[in-house]
């Protein structure tokens, strides 16, 4: 049986610890999307180091239909925000692009959560502050996430907690349920996270817990995403030369 107050509150603890190790009295700083994971880990950052020692950067392409999530999250836990809108950054590199050069339809997609990490890392830099990622088990095990975009991070505090178990500990933390319930949507190409997996969260939550999953080729399916993804989770292979 999952305890949400037991790893919320040691979720909370590893946060200060973290850093009272890796940037003393320095705020966290990380993307606000209005979603579930980014609203947990901004209010599990608030309960560790208070709320002005948390910054949120909201990072619009143009005209973003639910922004209005985001400033719900960083009003109701008073913690200071940027906006820095990404759509003339988007556009300056793609129109860079050379003419016999046409970026493919998936390098379009992933590019704006690359840019909006380089603008989160370069207001936290700017700062002093360390990075939140906001990923969550789910995602990462069948890499749902875009590699150094919002894979990264300084420190995650809910890289190995499934999206139910993210969603009991928002409940707990008092945040509202039109935030910690909201249907995921990838942010990218606007359909929801599910409809671009072909599974439910509920059932890849059940089978990363349990190894349970009845459908037969949903299951087929998480493992090769898991498989094929393993590699956003590891450190970039180095050459190792021989000295000796």
């Amino acid at each position: 049986m999952f305890d949400a107050l037991k790893v919320k509150n040691e979720c909370v603890a590893w946060i200060r610890d973290f850093f009272e190790k890796n940037g003393k009295g320095c705020p966290a700083v990380l993307g606000v999307s209005g979603g579930k994971d980014s609203s947990v880990v901004a209010a599990l950052c608030v309960e560790a180091l208070g709320a002005d020692r948390v910054v949120g950067v909201l990072m619009p392409c143009g005209e973003q239909f639910d922004i209005s999530c985001s400033y719900d999250l960083v009003n109701h836990l008073g913690i200071k925000h940027y906006v820095v809108n990404i759509k003339d950054a988007l556009a300056g590199v793609l129109s860079a692009f050379p003419e016999d050069l046409a970026p493919t339809e998936q390098a379009k997609t992933n590019l704006p959560p690359r840019l909006r990490m380089a603008v989160v890392y370069a207001v936290s830099q700017s700062l002093g502050g360390r990075v939140a990622n906001t990923c969550n088990l789910s995602e990462d095990y069948v890499g749902y996430s875009t590699r150094y975009g919002d894979s990264v991070g300084d420190f995650s505090p809910l890289s190995r907690l499934t999206v139910a178990e993210v969603k009991e500990i928002g409940h707990l933390l008092g945040l509202p349920a039109h935030l910690v319930d909201k249907v995921p949507i990838d942010g990218l190409c606007g359909k929801t996270d599910e409809d671009n997996l072909g599974f439910t969260y509920a059932e890849l939550d059940r089978y990363i817990r349990t190894g349970v999953l009845e459908d037969e080729a949903k299951r087929a399916r998480i493992d090769h995403l898991h498989k094929t993804n393993l590699f956003k989770l590891e450190l970039m292979p180095c050459f190792e030369p021989n000295l000796d």
